[in-house]
């Protein structure tokens, strides 16, 4: 008899249902799975067997932020989607060649063209082994604009049903100083060959972070003819305490398929930052309801610090 199963009537009964897993109240809940099984998966997380239920037909592709991981940055987040009935995955995209663990565990870096290739072999990996005709996104800082280049550009969008945006950044950031200094380098670069050098050097580490500036080049081709793809269903959420998407407002986008929450507007003791936003028992039900506006879970207000969630 299968493990789980019990005997009624001399038949055997169905399973029990796996225990809930465990939700970390913390962003960085991650780290510890990192640490125990480098380039590994979170508990529940990359279940190549699982089968989308009715209820929940498209599988929920978490989506990391600049330096994060598959694990690293969905400690909180994967379980609690995991919980609620969702297939659920995660991939590390965008490390630099040839980096040795631990700097493998950080994504992010290079150039988001050829990250949105990553996650375009990635969708097409999910959509077969589940059976499934779309995904959704829940993407974190930069994973939040990523995506939209393969949506936008690499043939996406009919295979993308819900994208879930936490600190998302449509219209770049200026924090601290990023798009001036940016645009001073490239200057500079034009006619100095050692600020070539220093560009070159930046572009080879980190490919992402200069595209990620208010009013890069990468920024505007996003946003010209439209932020958004027709097809797709956006949920932006946002807190006005990002440190990191400065102004906060570079995420709030309007159109006809998008939804633009700001955290503090139904509850003042949440202080999520852009880390807090993507961990908090706020999020997660905001995330939640996103994916499945059908069937609403609660969000409640409680005290959110920031930095942990």
């Amino acid at each position: 008899m299968a493990a789980g199963a019990l005997a009624v009537g001399g038949v055997a009964a169905a399973p029990a249902a796996a225990d809930p897993l465990p939700v970390p109240p913390t962003f960085f809940a991650g780290i510890p799975y990192e640490l125990a099984d480098p380039g590994g998966s979170l508990p529940g997380v990359n279940d190549w067997d699982c089968v989308p239920s009715a209820e929940h037909p498209d599988p929920v592709i978490l989506v990391h932020g600049t330096g994060g991981g598959a694990q690293t940055n969905w400690g909180a987040m994967a379980p609690r989607i995991k919980n609620a009935g969702y297939c659920v995955y995660a991939l590390t995209y965008g490390v630099n060649p040839g980096t040795p663990w631990p700097l493998s565990a950080m994504g992010g870096l290079t150039r988001m063209q050829d990250s949105a290739q990553e996650l375009s072999v990635f969708v097409d990996k999910v959509l077969a082994a589940s059976g499934a005709q779309k995904v959704d996104f829940v993407g974190h800082s930069q994973g939040t604009l990523m995506p939209n280049y393969y949506v936008k550009f690499l043939g996406g969008a009919p295979k993308v049903d819900k994208y879930v945006s936490l600190a998302p950044l449509w219209k770049g950031t200026t924090a601290g100083g990023a798009s001036e200094f940016t645009a001073k380098l490239d200057k500079a670069a034009k006619t100095n060959p050692a600020a070539r050098q220093y560009a070159d050097l930046m572009n080879e580490y980190c490919g992402a972070c200069s595209q990620m500036s208010a009013g890069s080049p990468f920024i505007e081709k996003m946003n010209a003819g439209g932020t958004y793809a027709p097809g797709v269903q956006y949920t932006n959420i946002m807190t006005r305490y990002d440190e990191l998407v400065v102004p906060w407002t570079a995420g709030y986008v309007e159109a006809p398929n998008a939804t633009n929450i700001v955290v503090q507007d139904t509850c003042a003791q949440d202080y999520s930052d852009h880390l807090a936003i993507a961990a908090s028992v706020r999020s997660q039900a905001m995330v939640l309801n996103a994916l499945d506006p059908a069937h609403p879970v609660p969000v409640p207000c409680v005290f959110v610090p920031p930095f942990l969630g």
